[in-house]
């Protein structure tokens, strides 16, 4: 048998491992952003999603923070914590959970403030906030709304800059008020809650720097 042959005659050998592996690659799960109450028991971490009966373990491979960002809430007094984060959730190895969770990013870790059912929270981008003064900042795609203690809410149009590093710009100069707003991937602690978010703020408001954290809304991941 010449090469030629030979060629042709492994075509249908090849054509067959082609289907097999076609066939045989499990299908790509993407990771979920799931939300809900934290608790521990007997050194496990356990996750019950809003509005699920689901009790999912957290498991950690030491890429994320969470274990220990949650000890030191818990050891603040708190019995359970809010946790909104981006992960893989596979089938349980224990008894006593319905599933595993392996967390790639953790937007919020919190003992106190909004939780499951925030109002608005779905339809937003980007929440910052920060104290002395106190200030909050909501991002939609149809504006912002800086709100102030003492102050009326400032609703404005934005601009977006993409960053290197991942960091990015909201800017605004509408209603004669010049805004900007930067933020970066950076684990950043409410100074006065203890919550933990992903995103470290800076405000810059007519010449004023505010500084603060921030999170990703619903809207966002």
């Amino acid at each position: 048998m010449n090469t030629r042959h030979l060629l042709f005659a492994l075509l249908p050998l090849f054509a067959g491992c082609q289907m097999f592996s076609v066939y045989s690659n499990k299908p790509v799960i993407p990771p979920q952003r799931l939300q809900g109450q934290l608790t521990q028991n007997e050194g496990r971490l356990l996750l019950a999603p809003c509005g699920e009966t689901r009790s999912i373990e957290v498991v950690n491979d030491g890429s994320s923070e969470i274990v220990r960002e949650a000890a030191g809430l818990f050891a603040d007094g708190h019995r359970e914590l809010f946790v909104d984060l981006l992960g893989d959730v596979t089938g349980s190895k224990s008894q006593g959970v319905d599933g595993e969770l392996q967390p790639r990013l953790v937007y919020r870790l919190q003992g106190e403030g909004p939780g499951c059912g925030a109002p608005g929270f779905e339809r937003l981008l980007l929440l910052a906030s920060g104290h002395e003064p106190d200030w909050s900042l909501g991002v939609s795609g149809k504006g912002l709304v800086l709100q102030r203690l003492g102050q009326e809410p400032l609703a404005v149009p934005y601009l977006e800059e993409q960053l290197p590093e991942g960091r990015f710009n909201l800017s605004s100069e509408a209603n004669g008020q010049k805004l900007e707003l930067w933020l970066a991937p950076q684990r950043c602690t409410d100074s006065m809650s203890g919550s933990v978010q992903h995103l470290s703020a800076e405000l810059r408001l007519n010449g004023e720097v505010l500084r603060g954290c921030a999170y990703f809304g619903g809207a966002r991941r």
